[in-house]
Protein backbone atom coordinates (compact mmCIF):
# COMPACT_ATOMS: atom_id res chain seq x y z
CA UNK A 1 0.00 0.00 0.00
CA UNK A 2 1.36 3.46 -0.81
CA UNK A 3 1.42 6.44 1.62
CA UNK A 4 1.68 10.05 0.23
CA UNK A 5 3.37 13.50 1.45
CA UNK A 6 2.15 16.41 0.03
CA UNK A 7 4.32 19.77 -0.04
CA UNK A 8 4.42 23.12 -1.99
CA UNK A 9 1.59 24.97 -0.74
CA UNK A 10 1.96 28.68 0.26
CA UNK A 11 0.71 32.36 -0.14
CA UNK A 12 0.31 33.75 -3.58
CA UNK A 13 -1.47 36.13 -5.03
CA UNK A 14 -4.56 36.05 -6.91
CA UNK A 15 -2.98 35.52 -10.60
CA UNK A 16 -0.31 33.77 -9.58
CA UNK A 17 1.29 30.34 -9.45
CA UNK A 18 2.73 27.35 -7.17
CA UNK A 19 3.13 23.59 -7.87
CA UNK A 20 2.07 21.25 -5.46
CA UNK A 21 4.00 17.67 -5.10
CA UNK A 22 2.73 14.50 -3.96
CA UNK A 23 5.69 11.83 -3.23
CA UNK A 24 4.58 8.15 -2.59
CA UNK A 25 6.35 5.40 -0.88
CA UNK A 26 5.22 1.95 -1.99
CA UNK A 27 4.82 -0.07 -4.99
CA UNK A 28 3.27 -0.65 -7.47
CA UNK A 29 3.13 3.27 -7.66
CA UNK A 30 2.77 3.27 -11.42
CA UNK A 31 -0.84 1.01 -11.74
CA UNK A 32 -2.07 3.60 -8.69
CA UNK A 33 -4.59 6.68 -10.08
CA UNK A 34 -3.85 9.64 -7.86
CA UNK A 35 -6.19 12.34 -7.00
CA UNK A 36 -6.03 15.95 -5.85
CA UNK A 37 -8.73 17.00 -3.41
CA UNK A 38 -9.21 20.26 -1.43
CA UNK A 39 -11.10 21.46 1.50
CA UNK A 40 -11.66 24.69 2.72
CA UNK A 41 -13.22 25.67 6.20
CA UNK A 42 -16.82 24.57 6.43
CA UNK A 43 -16.79 22.82 3.03
CA UNK A 44 -17.16 19.41 1.57
CA UNK A 45 -13.91 17.95 0.32
CA UNK A 46 -13.80 18.56 -3.52
CA UNK A 47 -11.86 16.32 -6.30
CA UNK A 48 -9.99 18.89 -8.42
CA UNK A 49 -7.60 16.53 -10.75
CA UNK A 50 -7.22 12.81 -11.07
CA UNK A 51 -4.09 11.55 -13.32
CA UNK A 52 -5.11 7.68 -14.52
CA UNK A 53 -2.64 4.33 -13.85
CA UNK A 54 0.11 3.95 -16.56
CA UNK A 55 -2.03 1.81 -18.01
CA UNK A 56 -4.98 3.97 -18.43
CA UNK A 57 -2.89 5.88 -20.20
CA UNK A 58 -1.37 8.55 -17.63
CA UNK A 59 -4.71 10.59 -18.79
CA UNK A 60 -5.84 13.80 -16.55
CA UNK A 61 -8.94 14.62 -15.40
CA UNK A 62 -9.85 17.72 -14.18
CA UNK A 63 -12.89 19.56 -12.29
CA UNK A 64 -14.37 21.98 -14.42
CA UNK A 65 -13.51 25.13 -11.49
CA UNK A 66 -9.84 24.34 -12.17
CA UNK A 67 -9.86 23.33 -16.01
CA UNK A 68 -7.67 25.50 -17.88
CA UNK A 69 -5.44 26.55 -14.91
CA UNK A 70 -4.35 23.34 -13.57
CA UNK A 71 -2.36 20.95 -14.77
CA UNK A 72 -1.64 17.01 -13.41
CA UNK A 73 1.35 14.99 -14.22
CA UNK A 74 3.21 12.11 -12.85
CA UNK A 75 6.89 11.06 -12.77
CA UNK A 76 6.68 7.36 -12.30
CA UNK A 77 10.90 6.97 -11.80
CA UNK A 78 10.50 9.42 -8.67
CA UNK A 79 7.17 8.04 -7.25
CA UNK A 80 5.51 12.29 -7.93
CA UNK A 81 2.45 13.37 -8.91
CA UNK A 82 2.74 17.21 -9.44
CA UNK A 83 0.09 19.65 -9.69
CA UNK A 84 0.58 22.88 -11.56
CA UNK A 85 -1.52 25.56 -10.22
CA UNK A 86 -1.64 29.03 -12.43
CA UNK A 87 -3.78 31.79 -12.53
CA UNK A 88 -4.79 31.19 -9.02
CA UNK A 89 -7.75 32.71 -7.18
CA UNK A 90 -9.10 33.75 -4.41
CA UNK A 91 -11.59 30.67 -4.57
CA UNK A 92 -8.85 28.43 -5.01
CA UNK A 93 -7.72 28.85 -0.96
CA UNK A 94 -7.84 25.39 0.51
CA UNK A 95 -5.97 22.61 2.32
CA UNK A 96 -5.11 20.16 -1.32
CA UNK A 97 -4.81 16.66 -0.35
CA UNK A 98 -3.49 13.90 -2.55
CA UNK A 99 -4.85 10.72 -2.54
CA UNK A 100 -5.60 6.94 -3.73
CA UNK A 101 -7.22 3.97 -3.39
CA UNK A 102 -6.88 0.75 -5.08
CA UNK A 103 -4.20 -0.23 -8.22
CA UNK A 104 -5.43 -0.86 -11.37
CA UNK A 105 -8.55 1.47 -10.62
CA UNK A 106 -10.25 4.23 -12.67
CA UNK A 107 -10.14 7.90 -11.29
CA UNK A 108 -12.80 9.58 -9.24
CA UNK A 109 -13.80 12.45 -7.67
CA UNK A 110 -15.49 11.12 -5.13
CA UNK A 111 -13.49 11.16 -1.79
CA UNK A 112 -15.44 8.14 -0.13
CA UNK A 113 -13.76 6.04 -2.49
CA UNK A 114 -10.18 6.95 -1.55
CA UNK A 115 -8.49 5.46 1.80
CA UNK A 116 -4.63 6.34 1.21
CA UNK A 117 -4.28 10.18 1.92
CA UNK A 118 -1.28 12.73 2.47
CA UNK A 119 -1.79 14.58 5.26
CA UNK A 120 -2.59 18.04 3.23
CA UNK A 121 -0.90 21.50 2.34
CA UNK A 122 -2.27 24.46 2.56
CA UNK A 123 -2.66 26.73 -0.12
CA UNK A 124 -3.81 30.57 0.53
CA UNK A 125 -4.67 33.02 -2.28
CA UNK A 126 -4.80 36.51 -1.41
CA UNK A 127 -3.60 39.95 -1.93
Amino acid sequence: QLQLVESGGGLVQPGGSLTLSCVASGNPFESYPIAWFRQAPGKEREGVSCISSSDGGNTPYYADSVKGRFTISRDNTEKTVFLQMNSLKPEDTSVYFCAAYHPYSRCSFNFQEYHVWGQGTQVTVSS
